[in-house]
């Protein structure tokens, strides 16, 4: 429950936060002019840096212990620093009139985020978007802290592991506009199973059906059923599809190449953008539809989608001095790994066999784990791909059905056979979750 706008102490730290540089709760940015929010977790207590939060030059230590608080006048106590830190992001939110789009999905959040932000700059050039992927619910508050309010646009980013998530991060942020890119296996666990994620990611929708809503428009993908049923009854903008454009009209795999269709029927293209894959056609589409939607020309999306750069390990071919590598190995779940599996096995030519995936166990999938993993090996075989694995769960599959499958059960072990091994002009994709960090046998390859 959020801290009412008329609460004195919510009112305290927001005068301080008018006057401060921002806020931070890790210790290592606090600094002079910041707010300082002592959140707690399960394997941390920021209570107990508060007072050097303070020495560093902090304006104000928002804490919920008592007797830190009344070590310094400049502690304020509140029942909840987590919910004082929400409470402060939703007041700053509410003195803005500019769109804020609220995007969530279970595959292509943060890449359609980026291209989305490339495509509004262009003209909305205070445009702002999600740092990184500060997604939850303490990443949201902190983006919208981050956001001046004399911008032009926000894009806002909205992850969850489990539902009632998703309606209370729409809750605190507050859009305008709303995209749901997709539903699929992703934080299976947390969510019960696919009908969960439906629901939990439905709840972005839901918000804007509510009466006091500041909701105007969603955006919806024609080609995928599911979003079509649950968006029946909304004001929508569809795109995706020849009846509803853009849309990919045509794919070159080999050289990456694309043509899409305005709304006009110009087709614009080939483009050659620096990320591939199917899957993020459907995200570079997405940023089109809704930067048309607010006036982006077609010439000015087209140059932003051709001239976005991916930094962070997603979907991206890297040419090392031996090998060509498709490193996509910021996260991973059964749906974007089928689908990273699918294009990769697609831009190899038949005359090569000697190219290779090695990829690394995907996480918070509870009871839906062992089988997800065993369905992606399966995959692979169909694809005619030679597999090296990395973690457990693929190595315990992997021993039971697929005894082709090189697997490891960490990180070092696979770096140690890659040494070995020294390939020379082979394609491999590096595919996996967060935690594995697949990225660190790049120097391998």
């Amino acid at each position: 429950m959020l801290m009412d706008a008329t609460n004195s102490i919510l009112t305290q730290i927001d005068s301080a936060f008018q006057k401060s540089s921002g806020v931070t709760t890790d210790t290592r940015m606090a600094e002079k002019g910041k707010l300082f929010f002592a959140l707690k977790g399960e394997q941390f207590n920021g209570n107990e840096f508060a007072l050097q939060a303070l020495d560093n030059g902090c304006l104000l230590a928002i804490v919920d212990d008592a007797i830190i608080a009344a070590q310094s006048d400049l502690c304020i106590e509140v029942p909840d620093v987590l919910i004082a830190l929400q409470s402060l992001a939703h007041l700053h939110r509410s003195r803005w009139d500019f769109p804020v789009i609220g995007l969530t999905g279970s595959n292509g959040k943060t890449t359609t985020k980026e291209l989305l932000h490339a495509v509004l700059k262009t003209k909305f050039t205070k445009t702002f978007a999600t740092r990184g992927n500060l997604n939850n619910h303490i990443g949201v508050p902190l983006t919208l802290l981050e956001i001046p309010q004399d911008a032009e646009m926000a894009i806002v980013e909205m992850g969850a592991n489990s539902q009632g998530e998703i309606a209370e991060l729409a809750r605190i942020a507050e859009p305008t506009h709303g995209v749901i890119l997709n539903i699929g296996e992703a934080h299976l666990e947390g969510f019960g199973g696919i009908q969960g994620v439906l629901e939990g990611k439905r709840e972005l929708f839901r918000y804007f059906e509510q009466p006091d809503s500041r909701g105007i428009e969603v955006f919806v993908h024609a080609g995928q059923p599911v979003l079509i049923e649950i968006s029946n009854s909304m004001k929508r903008t569809l795109y995706g599809t020849s009846e509803h454009p853009p849309f990919i009209q045509e794919s070159q795999n080999q050289n990456h190449q694309l043509t899409w269709e305005a709304h006009d029927g110009q087709l614009w293209g080939p483009l050659q953008p620096k990320i591939t894959g199917h899957h993020n056609h459907e995200n570079m589409m997405t940023a089109v539809a809704i930067g048309q939607y607010f006036g982006i020309s077609s010439s000015q999306c087209s140059h932003a989608i051709e001239g976005y750069s991916p930094n962070n390990n997603r979907s991206q071919w890297q040419k090392t001095e031996r090998n060509l590598l498709l490193l996509d190995a910021y996260n991973a779940n059964p749906s974007s790994m089928s689908t990273t599996l699918k294009h990769f096995a697609g831009t190899i030519e038949s005359s090569r066999h000697s190219d290779i995936c090695i990829l690394g166990d995907m996480g918070e999938l509870g009871d839906f784990g062992m089988e997800a993993h065993e369905r992606l090996l399966h995959l692979a075989s169909e694809l005619n791909l030679i597999v090296w694995t990395v973690g457990p769960l693929f190595a315990h599959a992997a021993s039971i059905h697929f005894k082709n499958v090189r697997a490891f059960g960490d990180l070092e072990s696979a770096r140690s056979a890659l040494k070995q091994e020294a390939w020379t002009d082979r394609r491999i994709l590096l595919k996996g979750s967060r935690s594995i960090a697949l990225e660190r046998l790049v120097d391998e390859l």
